[in-house]
């Protein structure tokens, strides 16, 4: 089998290198890469550390609406028409991000067809969870939104073993991620802990017997909010 062509195009070393229309940028913790309401001229792509993704309505409520990982691209709104930022984004920790303005990423994607492969499977990805987690708002009791949220913030696999969170998330976030008040979480945090699902060891780590009783709507996860109240 023979070796890759040295010239052979390769998506996340052109991602991780600085070039025409690319810049690496270096954000604290806390700090915002951009507001809502900026102007949108840039694509974004992570390659260490996350980033928190939150919207404000016009009554001044905020909520957050993602939290993004190494590898994943955000404000790519830009190609598809947005004039300004419709989200603000924040370091949640020390980052390393790759800002690509839209005019060279629109020339990579033309030119390059390893790099379309690379943001097209990242765009059906998002559209899957965009549309997984509506479902999961209109259907699923708060508790066992937070189940899921734990369980795709930890990318539980089929190891069956615990699986920490990574990303230092508090639990005021985790209440505006599901949708519920910080101390309905609280609640659901601590009633996990207690049946095993879930424990504590600097990080938060995810048992397997979580991911059963969601996949199998064990009763200790309910199903409609009779009991457990938002």
């Amino acid at each position: 089998m023979g070796k890759p062509a040295k010239n052979e195009f390769d998506p996340k070393a052109f991602l991780a290198k600085v070039g025409a229309g690319k810049t690496i940028l270096n954000i604290k913790k806390n700090q915002h890469v951009f507001e809502q309401g900026d102007v949108a001229d840039t694509v974004f792509y992570i390659q260490k550390g996350s980033v928190k993704l939150t919207v404000l309505s016009e009554q001044g409520k905020e909520a957050v609406v993602g939290i993004l990982e190494p590898g994943q691209f955000f404000g790519e709104g830009c190609l598809n028409g947005h004039r300004l930022r419709i989200a603000t984004t924040t370091a949640m920790e020390e980052c390393v991000i790759t800002s690509i303005t839209k005019e060279a990423m629109i020339a990579a994607l033309r030119a390059e067809r390893k790099f379309s492969e690379l943001f097209m499977a990242y765009l059906l990805t998002r559209n899957s969870r965009v549309e997984e987690d509506l479902i999961d708002q209109l259907f699923n009791s708060s508790e066992k939104r937070l189940a899921r949220l734990l369980l795709l913030l930890a990318h539980f696999g089929s190891e069956g073993v615990p699986q920490p969170i990574l990303v230092d998330i508090s639990q005021e976030t985790l209440a505006e991620m599901i949708g519920t008040t910080r101390s309905r979480v609280s609640f659901f945090m601590n009633k996990f802990r207690k049946l095993g699902l879930i424990s504590f060891n600097g990080k938060i780590e995810v048992h397997n017997s979580l991911l059963n009783a969601v996949l199998h709507e064990k009763p200790e996860i309910e199903r409609d909010d009779s009991t457990s109240k938002a």
